[in-house]
């Protein structure tokens, strides 16, 4: 008994992972194990009855949280977008203009998976949307198999790090920081992720050429009426806006001193590059829709096919993401207007209708379902671990690690590597960061930079063979069987299982190399966060001085003399003589 009473948060811990190795849902693992050790510990006298008061009131607060409103929000308009025909749309453009190089069609989804990701949020859309569509045009023109695989899973996991990520906002909850600070921490890192996978795939078209051949010229359909693919004009087009972007994020802070009318120092980056990329894309709008209506004849069909496509996402991105870097909207009212803005363009196109609603409508609460059991779980055996010191014990555990901060964090990045094999992202963030997060804090880490950190670590949770969820979404949708190709009427063998797991074994290595990058140089994520206030104590003290030399003196009274009587007030009455007295 001394034994148990000793050691009561490791076998807590212990028996939560019993729990988990018998199968049973998380959600429901968590709040036995709880409740289970919460009585025991109340049995042996180490937990108080009382403790288990303060859980009703820790459940309504989940219910009146309302950064997980945007949970439901985003998640609303990825699928939303998804089952409008967005991805179809910009994958089959993307692809028409990248196809004549090698590598052509993988640039294009990994470009469209980063605008996915932008947009949507939900990597299970992404990864299954790119599957249905990307799969069998790869599979038809010649690409390796692990290759075709391994771009689409990859891509479709942008979505956990690159906002508005549903990653993002759970760790922000769980770490106690806002939602805004953790989108413009992982701006940059989700972009350089990006540049990663498109680095990979040029180097295969160099040397590896057999596994990423370019479309043929038959596959080519939309071409100029001369013959020509008028992909100049889209280079050209790209050049100009990019340019006057560029010369704009430049001079940003004169911009902001002549709107102000006050003189502006420097603007922070996120807000810059938001801005920047926005103007651009208004000016390459702007140029198309004055050649179409002119009929100018200055761009070429395709420049303007790319520029309609790819105009409402990157508008939607600014109206969500835009309005929370600049201060205007938090990530709730973002979600919000972001999923307004999916409804928007899906009643433009065509495609809203009531069966397409209720299909969205019910993936979404089956997703916000399942976050809040799992988070009413997590609490109620966080309660109790709390209770029995099991933080004190983490503490302890993660503390004595040698090499500081350095080996703290090289320890948690494989301790959550090793878990993404076996619990997906959600748990690892209600289980594992509550844990971390007070260690990582006495530490002298920031969490915000410990936040972003782990969800780039967490994004390999949906791409680990043999549990990877990705890897499940796109075993969904490939082919399982032999069969025909619809166009080229050719057999096509099927993907194999093992084909998928091995293709996304580079894009983990990828993603292990920058998490190294991160640890190695923290200015990645510190830079796009707003510059903290820094006061000078030193002329704050003479300040006060000032302002109290400034006031009048209050001098005291001298001893021993004694102050005037008041005078009398004339409209005061005068009193009654007392009853029985003499005049």
């Amino acid at each position: 008994m001394e034994f148990i009473t000793q050691n009561f948060a490791p076998l807590m811990f212990a028996g939560l992972i019993a729990f988990l190795l018998f199968g049973f849902p998380v959600a429901f693992s968590l709040g036995a194990c709880g409740l289970f050790f919460g009585f025991v510990g109340i049995e042996l006298g180490l937990l108080p009855e009382a403790l288990m008061q303060a859980l009703p009131l820790r459940l309504f607060g989940i219910m009146q949280n309302d950064t997980l409103l945007a949970i439901p929000f985003f998640t609303l308009m990825g699928l939303i977008l998804e089952r409008s025909g967005m991805a179809e749309d910009l994958l089959d453009t993307i692809g028409q203009l990248f196809g004549p190089v090698r590598g052509g069609l993988a640039l294009a989804v990994i470009f469209v998976g980063a605008l996915l990701a932008a947009t949507t949020g939900v990597v299970a859309a992404s990864v299954i949307s790119m599957g249905l569509i990307s799969l069998p045009i790869m599979l038809r023109y010649g690409y390796d198999r692990r290759v075709a695989a391994g771009v689409i899973t990859a891509s479709g996991t942008l979505a956990q790090i690159i906002p508005p990520s549903l990653v993002l906002i759970v760790l922000a909850d769980q770490l106690g920081r806002s939602v805004g600070d953790m989108y413009k921490g992982a701006f940059i890192p989700g972009f350089m992720l990006t540049g990663l996978y498109v680095l990979y795939v040029v180097g295969l078209a160099l040397f590896k050429p057999q596994w990423v051949p370019a479309l043929p010229l038959e596959a080519r359909t939309f071409r100029e009426p001369d013959g020509s693919s008028g992909t100049p004009s889209v280079l050209v087009l790209a050049l100009v806006c990019t340019g006057a972007a560029t010369y704009l994020g430049l001079h940003m802070a004169d911009v902001h001193s002549w709107w102000t009318g006050e003189a502006v120092a420097s603007v922070p980056k996120d807000e810059t590059i938001v801005v920047a990329m926005c103007f651009g894309v208004f000016l390459a709008f702007v140029m198309a829709v004055v050649n179409k209506v002119a009929r100018l004849g200055l761009l070429s069909r395709m420049a303007e096919r790319v520029t309609f496509v790819l105009i409402p996402p990157l508008l939607l991105i600014f109206l969500v993401l835009g309005t929370i870097f600049l201060g205007v909207a938090t990530p709730t009212e973002g979600g919000a207007m972001g999923a307004l803005g999916a409804f928007a363009m899906a009643m433009v196109r065509g495609r809203l209708s009531l069966s397409l609603l209720r299909q969205a409508l019910n993936a979404t609460t089956k997703l916000s379902c399942f976050v809040v059991f799992i988070l009413i779980g997590s609490t109620i055996f966080s309660l109790v671990f709390q209770g029995v010191d099991g933080p004190v014990w983490v503490e302890h555990l993660l503390t004595s690690l040698p090499g500081g901060q350095l080996g703290f964090l090289i320890a948690v990045n494989v301790l959550i590597f090793f878990l993404a094999f076996f619990l997906d992202f959600f748990e690892l963030s209600f289980i594992v960061v509550p844990l971390l997060a007070p260690v990582a804090q006495k530490m002298g880490i920031d969490l915000v930079w410990f936040g972003v950190l782990l969800a780039v670590n967490m994004q390999t949770s949906f791409m680990h063979p043999p549990f990877g969820f990705a890897l499940f979404f796109l075993r969904s949708v490939a082919p399982t069987e032999p069969y025909v190709d619809k166009v080229t009427h050719k057999p096509i063998a099927p993907v194999t299982t093992l084909q998928i797991y091995w293709g996304a074994v580079p894009f983990v290595l990828i993603q292990i190399i920058m998490v190294s990058v991160i640890i190695a140089f923290p200015g990645i994520v510190s830079s796009g966060l707003d510059k903290a206030e820094v006061y000078d104590m030193d002329k704050v003290r003479l300040q006060m001085e000032a302002d109290l030399l400034n006031e009048p003196p209050t001098l005291p009274e001298p001893e021993g003399i004694v102050p005037p009587a008041p005078e009398p007030d004339p409209f005061q009455t005068a009193p009654q003589a007392p009853s029985g007295a003499k005049p």
